[in-house]
């Protein structure tokens, strides 16, 4: 994947963690596709939203765009999924791409 699909996926993405994200990769941080294989994106909601119910239920804040991402995860379905991260300089992203690489899932 180029760093231009990458940022046009998340350009279609209006999300607050998609924006902060899309900013990161323009200023050249680095970025990572895992291509090896697809997972369904109910088990990553599955994962995901077990992830931030502990947190919430511990006392911990989310991430960032947690709460939006186990959401838009859940509506995906049986979609297959794959994941990109983008190292900023304060935080590293993990974005749910469509299959086709096209379009952010979610981003968080």
């Amino acid at each position: 994947m180029k760093r231009d699909d990458l940022q046009s996926a998340l350009d279609r993405d209006d999300s607050t963690s998609a924006r902060a994200a899309l900013a990161e990769l323009r200023a050249g941080s680095d970025f990572e596709l895992f291509q090896t294989q697809t997972v369904p994106a109910h088990e990553l909601w599955d994962n995901w939203s077990h992830r931030h119910q502990v947190m919430l239920d511990t006392g911990v804040t989310p991430r960032p765009g947690m709460a939006e991402a186990v959401d838009r995860l859940h509506a995906a379905g049986s979609a297959r999924i794959y994941l990109a991260t983008i190292t900023g300089s304060h935080r590293r992203f993990i974005v749910f791409l469509t299959e086709d690489l096209t379009r952010s899932i979610a981003c968080t």
